[in-house]
């Protein structure tokens, strides 16, 4: 695995900290008191949430993801279940180890921010709802909150050459490029998992701006293992335009611009 993960290792010998769970098993229920977080090394994890009689899935997380981090921010009992949907094995996370893993590793705070944003823009929009300002549930075509299904499509397109398979941009203006994320529930525009079997690209690790008839790349903030346009690395941050025909890579994962 390309992506970094924080791992509380030693020196040598296997990873610290880590909690081997059988599948079926509960990490902690809904209501407990928490005092650490967990990362997924191996194996799935689902979260649940008590609806009525009924645990309702709420998400699925594999390798790299991480919950039950809002216990440790703000001492208060879990909102949701977690449970072993295969024979798994976890990194615990306590307090000074969290701090030391946010230093280390920008993109999980980032993540964290962009989980807590997308909690605080639904709690918005149920609030306008009730007060009967229905305009504030508008979705935007291209936005991440939206299922891939439901999002209008372009012409152009990023191409594994190795496997063939085509990744269309949106319509939208922009395009992000990543992997879909169950800890926030964002999906990017074009979702690279069924090509990076490293998990080398982040979450939402570049987008693609339409200005035009000009496409450019940038890289997002927090993304781990670098965003290139024919070979040059970009700065985060900073777009670099990208022709047909033109080779972009997301981490390890090399791919071709299309635009006719």
């Amino acid at each position: 695995m390309t992506k970094t993960v924080f791992r509380a290792t030693g020196k040598s010998g296997p990873p610290k900290h880590t909690k081997e769970i059988s599948a079926g098993e509960f990490i902690f229920r809904e209501d407990e008191l928490g005092t650490e977080m967990y990362i997924v090394h191996e194996g799935q994890v689902e979260i649940l949430e008590n609806i009525g009689a009924e645990l309702k899935r709420l998400a699925v997380m594999e390798k790299g993801d991480f919950f039950g981090e809002m216990s440790l921010l703000d001492d208060l009992p879990r909102n949701a279940s977690a449970r072993a949907l295969t024979d798994a094995k976890l990194l615990r996370i306590n307090g000074s180890m969290f701090v030391q893993m946010l230093r280390k590793e920008p993109e999980i705070a980032i993540r964290i921010m962009r989980k807590f944003s997308r909690r605080l823009r639904e709690a918005d929009r149920m609030l306008k709802r009730a007060l009967g300002e229905t305009d504030s549930t508008r979705i935007e075509s291209g936005s991440d909150s939206q299922s891939p299904a439901d999002r209008a499509l372009g012409k152009e397109y990023l191409k594994d050459e190795k496997s063939g398979m085509c990744f269309f941009l949106l319509e939208a203006d922009e395009t992000t490029v990543g992997r879909k994320d169950p800890v926030t529930g964002i999906y990017p525009g074009i979702d690279l998992t069924p090509v990076d079997s490293q998990r080398s690209t982040s979450r939402r690790h570049a987008k693609v701006y339409r200005k035009g008839d000009r496409f450019y790349v940038a890289e997002g903030i927090g993304t781990m293992n670098g965003t290139f346009v024919n070979a040059n690395r970009l700065e985060t941050g900073v777009p670099a335009e990208v022709r047909d025909g033109e080779e972009v890579r997301f981490g390890v994962v090399s791919l071709t611009f299309h635009s006719s």
